[in-house]
């Protein structure tokens, strides 16, 4: 499975997100080898590059080309226990 991390600039919150994507993943028993997280800006995203993405509520109606299932907008980027949910969710 590939997720990515999606913020405005691509740098800063998108590599925590990942970071908080990767640490609930192990949090909830998963190898990390089975999946690709990365991060990226918004203005790198296509559709082709990821099962899902991980963006900030604010940002969901810009990444408009990408189908409303494979987003996954977040209230609060900070918060680890959100991600874990979110993650989850997804693997379920």
């Amino acid at each position: 499975m590939r997720i990515v991390a999606v913020c405005q600039s691509g740098l800063g919150t998108s590599f925590m997100v990942e970071m908080n994507i990767k640490q609930a993943l192990q949090d909830l028993g998963q190898e990390l080898d089975q999946y690709e997280v990365s991060h990226t800006d918004v203005g790198s995203v296509s559709n082709d590059m990821a099962d899902y993405f991980f963006i900030e509520y604010s940002l969901k109606d810009t990444l408009y080309t990408i189908p409303e299932e494979k987003l996954i907008a977040l209230q609060s980027i900070i918060d680890g226990e959100e991600v874990k949910e979110k993650v989850a969710a997804i693997i379920e």
